[in-house]
């Protein structure tokens, strides 16, 4: 009678057992088509703030996917939380678009923070892409002096 009650309760234990190992925690994430591709954090020369040193440093967002995707609304933000936000933009499908630190007139391939200061810091940041719904979709960071860029 012992060995009997025992079958059926190690029975159960096997199959939570199984049943945790088949299935995840937590539903895994769908990797975005829409990421960093390159972050250009220390503009050539020396850093004066003019303009063209600003437009010097800039972060690039490539769209994987096979469709254009609308990034009105979506933001890029830096660790010390310096937000660039995408106004009305369509991404069309294995394109890139640049965001550049400083000044200049929106197109399709180029974007403009707008700023008067530096954004990325020339030893070590974080870039966030979140969308317009504030869910972070893609980040990259860099820790280096001995170049001037990085490849997400």
């Amino acid at each position: 009678m012992f060995l009997t009650k025992r079958i059926p309760a190690m029975s159960a234990i096997v199959a939570l057992a199984a049943a945790a190992i088949l299935v995840p925690a937590c539903p895994a994430q769908a990797v975005s088509s829409v990421r960093f591709y390159k972050i250009y954090y220390d503009s050539p020369g020396t850093d004066t703030r003019s303009n063209t040193s600003l437009n010097g440093e800039y972060i690039v967002v490539k769209n994987y996917g096979t469709t254009a995707r609308t990034l009105t609304g979506w933001t890029i933000r830096d660790a010390a939380n310096h937000v660039y936000k995408f106004g009305t933009f369509r991404l069309g499908a294995g394109k890139t678009v640049t965001v550049r630190t400083g000044r200049g007139t929106n197109t399709s391939t180029t974007r403009y923070w707008g700023s008067g200061n530096y954004i990325w810091n020339n030893d070590t940041d974080r870039a966030t892409l979140k969308s317009a719904t504030g869910v972070a979709v893609a980040a990259c960071s860099y820790n280096s002096t001995r170049v001037d860029y990085k490849w997400c």
